[in-house]
């Protein structure tokens, strides 16, 4: 395993803990992908749409599933840029040369931060510093944390 300090967010996300990061959304989408196709849902779609309207547009939904897939089955992790490229709190971050947003006075009252805003999140990294925190975290994700479950 790799560093887990790489996987902290500036904002005080754990990229570890992500679902996206994790992997779920790929593999969800190939999990009804297979039970569309077990079923055989994908060839019958005519006369299903018969029944029920909203099956006319399976092929849209098809599209939709790729979508999810291209843009949220995988993830580098915020240091890697992933997530939102024109994301305000790393660009922030980044400029005052802050690993995470705990180092900044203004995080509690921050617009920018205020979507991701985890008080005690910010208070544990302050307290025990970004490289606990990060094991911290690391060994949660190891037992079966994700944020999907929360």
């Amino acid at each position: 395993m790799s560093d887990p300090t790489n996987l902290v967010g500036y904002c005080g996300l754990y990229c570890g803990a992500c679902g996206i990061y994790q992997g779920a959304f790929k593999e969800r989408v190939e999990q009804l992908r297979a039970i569309i196709k077990s079923y055989g849902f994908d060839k019958i779609m005519p006369e299903l749409a018969r029944w029920e309207p909203a099956f006319k547009h399976y092929k849209e939904f098809e599209g939709v599933l790729d979508g999810l897939v291209k843009m949220f089955g995988s993830c580098p992790g915020c240091l890697g840029d992933g997530g939102d490229p024109e994301c305000k709190v790393r660009e922030c971050a980044k400029k005052k040369g802050y690993t995470t947003c705990s180092e900044c006075k203004e995080a509690f009252t921050c617009e920018k931060l205020k979507p991701y805003l985890n008080k005690e999140t910010l208070e544990r990294i302050r307290e025990v510093s970004v490289a606990s925190w990060a094991e911290e975290m690391n060994e949660k994700v190891r037992s079966g944390f994700s944020y999907l479950e929360q």
